[in-house]
């Protein structure tokens, strides 16, 4: 009797970081990887500079969540805008983030002017 042998498929299915190198147009698994490591630099970079700024500007506990929202949207989110360029350019990533960053641009742009 002759035992059923399963047959693998040749084709692998692609992980995920190269499905992020495919939907971002990346050279290699390594700029994904760099592209990576700047959102989390940036990320927590951010939430450090949210809680010195909310400090120095006087938010404590009974400070409005409006109030906080509305200050964070207008100087936390450019923030993160600016660092996101910076550490992009520190690991060499500068042309991925600079263009995602003119694209969201177009995006806020096209959403305000309607």
């Amino acid at each position: 009797m002759k035992k059923d042998v399963a047959v693998t498929s040749t084709l692998e299915k692609p992980s995920f970081l190269q499905k992020l190198q495919s939907k971002w147009k990346l050279e290699s698994i390594g700029q994904v990887i760099l592209v990576l490591l700047v959102f989390s630099l940036t990320g927590s970079t951010v939430v450090m500079l949210r809680k010195v700024f909310f400090g120095w500007i006087g938010f404590d506990e009974s400070t409005s969540f409006w109030i906080k929202t509305i200050t964070y949207i207008l100087f936390v989110m450019p923030a993160y805008q600016i660092l996101l360029l910076a550490y992009g350019a520190l690991v060499g990533q500068f042309q991925f983030f600079w263009e995602k960053e003119k694209k969201m641009a177009r995006a806020v742009k096209r959403l305000f002017s309607r």
